[in-house]
């Protein structure tokens, strides 16, 4: 064997041994990995912005011909920014926020497709579109009601901004360009709607930066 004066490690016949005398590897300690930040109030910030510019074209309140100026929100924002949302709550377990992030996120690429690439579409085709996002937001607004109070808020208004857009599709005539009343209250209902999401989004991100309670969100699970 090796003796303490031989700090080879290695006994005269050349076989590797230990030396008994030498201090043993202590391994640093690695920090533990907790998880991830909570995506929702990314989510819903995003939701928000996007749904407030579009509805104050929607709403009369801003000329329709200005409407493209949403364009850019729907892809970054409101799509790309609340699909990543999605992905990042399928990763935390919540099965509620990944499909309501990831489907609104596509909803606003697809939007930004539709105005961008796909030429005029007519009336009817947009009440479909709008028909089928009605359907889906309001089995979501049932599974709302096991989330949060500002949450289940965001889920029924946002119902009812899809069903009023799309009665004011299916009300519209041929050739029709102009905005009629149906389609003004969903613009107003849409307002309503980017206002409780922008909150549930405030109270989000303070209560989790604050580590306390300072918004209310009233959980109903």
């Amino acid at each position: 064997m090796s003796s303490p004066a031989d700090p080879s490690g290695y006994a005269a016949e050349g076989r590797y041994v230990p030396d008994p005398y030498a201090e043993p590897y202590v391994a640093e300690p690695t920090a533990a990995v907790t998880g991830i930040a909570d995506p929702a109030p990314l989510g819903l910030a995003a939701f928000a912005l996007t749904t407030f510019m579009l509805s104050c074209f929607n709403s009369g309140i801003v000329n329709t011909r200005g409407e493209s100026a949403v364009l850019g929100l729907a892809l970054a924002y409101g799509g790309l920014a609340q699909l990543l949302a999605g992905m990042w709550e399928f990763r935390k377990g919540n099965t509620f926020g990944a499909l309501a992030f990831s489907s609104f996120g596509a909803f606003w690429l697809s939007f930004w497709y539709l105005v961008t690439f796909a030429g005029p579409v007519t009336h009817g085709g947009l009440a479909t579109f709008l028909l089928a996002w009605t359907i889906f937001t309001a089995y979501m607004t049932v599974a709302a009601t096991r989330t949060s109070g500002a949450v289940l808020a965001v889920f029924v208004a946002l119902t009812l901004t899809f069903l009023f857009l799309f009665l004011g599709e299916l009300s519209a005539k041929a050739g029709d360009t102009g905005l009629n009343g149906l389609t003004k209250v969903g613009g107003w209902l849409g307002l309503l709607t980017a206002l409780l999401a922008w909150y549930a989004s405030f109270a989000g991100v303070t209560n989790a930066t604050w580590k306390r309670i300072v918004l209310p969100t009233w959980p109903r699970a």
